[in-house]
């Protein structure tokens, strides 16, 4: 898919207030995005399993600025990371339209998993968490900004889980509305 020689797919590891970071590109845009691992070796295991063939190489500007906002928004700056290019190849067309829609929440706000369902024309919450699961744009694509209706955080796939999950939209300072945080109600 996105390793093959015609369309190398090259990797940077950063560091972030989370963490070593590592984004994963080609020509085409970003393929992928990898929240920090126990330790820089193994989110570089992680990239290499998930792009076979991937190299690692200094980010070219397009990439740096990237970087630079994923950075500022992992220390709490308002970051919009929309325009940010993605390659979808790979991606189911169901997936696109969630991502997209994740992709339309802003730092500091959520959505349920029922409130994306909806927009999609859909009543299958369950079938939005899968897809959030399979997000290879962690961040890019907030889907930690997609949260349970009963108040609870709902699962997230990357190392560390809901932890992870809750220290993003704590970054964030993630609310719902103007009345207490997520955090202030299960905290």
């Amino acid at each position: 898919m996105q390793g093959h020689p015609s369309n190398p797919a090259f990797y940077t590891l950063f560091e972030t207030a989370i963490g070593p970071c590592g984004l994963a590109w080609n020509e085409r845009g970003v393929i992928g995005f990898q929240l920090p691992e126990d330790d820089e070796s193994r989110t570089r295991g992680r990239l290499a399993k998930r792009f076979p063939g991937i190299m690692e190489a200094p980010p070219p500007p397009v990439i740096q600025n990237i970087i630079a906002d994923v950075t500022a928004l992992l220390q709490g700056e308002a970051r919009d990371l929309s325009c940010v290019p993605l390659d979808m190849e790979g991606v189911t067309e169901f997936d696109r339209r969630v991502y997209e829609i994740a992709r339309s929440i802003p730092p500091g706000r959520v959505l349920t998993y029922g409130e994306v369902a909806a927009r999609l024309g859909i009543n299958n919450a369950r079938a939005i968490g899968q897809s959030l699961g399979r997000n290879p744009f962690a961040v890019i694509v907030p889907c930690h900004r997609v949260v349970a209706a009963d108040g609870k955080l709902g699962g997230f796939s990357a190392n560390g889980g809901s932890t992870t999950k809750r220290r993003l939209l704590a970054i964030e300072d993630a609310r719902r509305d103007e009345n207490p945080t997520l955090f202030d109600l299960i905290s």
